[in-house]
């Protein structure tokens, strides 16, 4: 089915020559412009099979693509979707909206690739996965001008990463320190301090903007975070993409691409940028029942293949820019199902990163915050980040933590005698005093030199047993 619209040009004369050839290039751009995404002509079809997630329209397949738009005429108004699935005679649509009203024989029609033109006007403004505001500010101005390239940049074409920065966090700091343009994972569990550390971490102020994706997020917490955790000041320099958990798969899945293009806009202005994904988790549940909805058997755990495909595609999209582009540094929280680190999300995710943070629930019931586990937390890139003195004493201290944990039972049961390893005696002085060193909470601000932190708390207990 399509749209028509009356126009009419002169036809061309059949002695008129070189006149005749102009008229019929004349007719082909009144054509081209006509038929054009925005054009007074769109293709179209109609619906032929509705389920609870999906439809499927007749008329389209030689014209559409994967990920193309549509619009969904039905009786509550127009209602966007994109392709999932193309066959012969139809194409298969997940909407966008929980509540579409598709039935059958009702028009569709072909509005063509998604795309998004973010604004540095967008900065301090929380917008949908459509790139729609959601806050009470006012519309916001597209840049139509330079639009996100949402592509992958050459791997040989990128800029290495070599600049460190500080976190103002003092365990990720020391133990996992970070580089501009790395890409950071937080493993954790529900209930363990994720979205404490991930506001911590926004508030560097090493970046020039920050974009926020969340993506599977209760509605609840969204203002609460956005307000109490991140702050208003924080905010002033942050583009936020909330897609919450009761949105419809397309949504949630759409969410962490639009967050990556806005990034990418920005790093392509030559900001650094910080991407806080939260979480990829709830991305990949995303693909999982859009995939399964279009009929793709689960291979591991209940997750198709094609899930394990787009994550690649969108953390890839993350790091260093070209020549005289920015970067982007990426902090990808997942959520680990059942606190199990090996869940076939989590193995994937931390292959891809430059890096994970893991959080311990053990580590949270003592109280100790952020729970980071210094010991199962990397960063691949620390080594560019320390300098030859600080590695080594990262080294030391996590032999020392190490000593201290593996001997805890020991203790405990009374069969530690202090004086017969001195490596030991050394580590049960001096660990709780670290630990409680690297306790930190958002009231207590930024630490601009862990290091010199670190030292004044072991003088300080030094001083005591003295």
């Amino acid at each position: 089915m399509q749209e028509y619209a009356a126009a009419s040009a002169p036809a061309p004369s059949p002695d008129a020559g070189g006149r005749g050839l102009d008229a019929l290039e004349a007719l082909g751009r009144l054509h081209r412009g006509l038929v054009e995404d925005d054009g007074l002509v769109r293709r179209g079809g109609h619906v032929r099979e509705v389920s609870a997630t999906h439809y499927r329209v007749g008329g389209l397949s030689a014209a559409a693509r994967l990920g193309d738009i549509v619009e969904h005429r039905g009786r509550h108004g127009p209602r966007t979707g994109e392709v999932v699935q193309i066959s012969a005679d139809s194409v298969l649509v997940a909407p966008f909206d929980t509540t579409f009203d598709a039935g059958i024989s009702d028009p569709v029609f072909l509005r063509g690739p998604f795309r998004i033109g973010p604004d540095t006007s967008w900065k301090g403004r929380v917008v949908d996965a459509l790139g729609r505001p959601v806050d009470s500010g006012p519309p916001l101005v597209p840049d139509t001008t330079n639009p996100a390239a949402s592509v992958t940049p050459p791997a040989l074409s990128r800029q290495r990463v070599d600049a460190s920065f500080r976190t103002g966090v003092k365990v990720i700091d020391i133990f996992t320190p970070l580089c501009f343009g790395q890409r950071m994972g937080v493993f954790a569990g529900s209930g363990v301090g994720k979205s404490t550390l991930l506001a911590m971490l926004a508030a560097a102020d090493a970046f020039d903007t920050v974009v926020i994706a969340l993506v599977g997020e209760r509605g609840r917490e969204v203002r609460e975070f956005l307000e109490d955790t991140i702050g208003a000041e924080s905010m002033k320099k942050t583009v936020s993409v909330v897609a919450t958990s009761d949105e419809s798969a397309m949504m949630r899945k759409r969410a962490s691409g639009t967050a990556m293009s806005v990034a990418e806009y920005f790093r392509d202005r030559g900001d650094k940028v910080l991407l806080i994904l939260d979480s990829v988790t709830r991305f990949a549940h995303a693909l999982r029942e859009v995939a399964i909805g279009a009929g793709e058997p689960p291979v591991a755990r209940g997750y198709p293949a094609s899930v394990f495909t787009d994550l690649p595609k969108l953390l890839e999209r993350a790091g260093p820019g070209g020549q005289g582009a920015g970067s982007i540094t990426a902090i990808i929280s997942v959520l680990v199902d059942g606190d199990d680190h090996n869940d076939p999300v989590a193995d994937s995710v931390r292959g891809i990163l430059d890096g994970h943070a893991v959080l311990e629930r053990a580590i949270a019931e003592q109280g100790r915050y952020p729970a980071v586990d210094p010991l199962a937390s990397v960063s691949r890139l620390a080594n560019r980040a320390w300098s030859d003195g600080e590695r080594t004493l990262v080294t030391r201290l996590k032999a020392m933590i190490s000593r201290f944990e593996e001997t805890r039972d020991i203790r405990i049961l009374g069969a530690y005698k202090p004086g017969g390893d001195p490596d030991l005696d050394n580590a049960v002085r001096q660990v709780p005093t670290i630990y409680q060193a690297l306790m930190q909470s958002p009231r207590d601000g930024a630490i601009a030199d862990p290091f010199t932190e670190l030292a004044r708390h072991l003088k300080a207990q030094e001083v005591t047993d003295g």
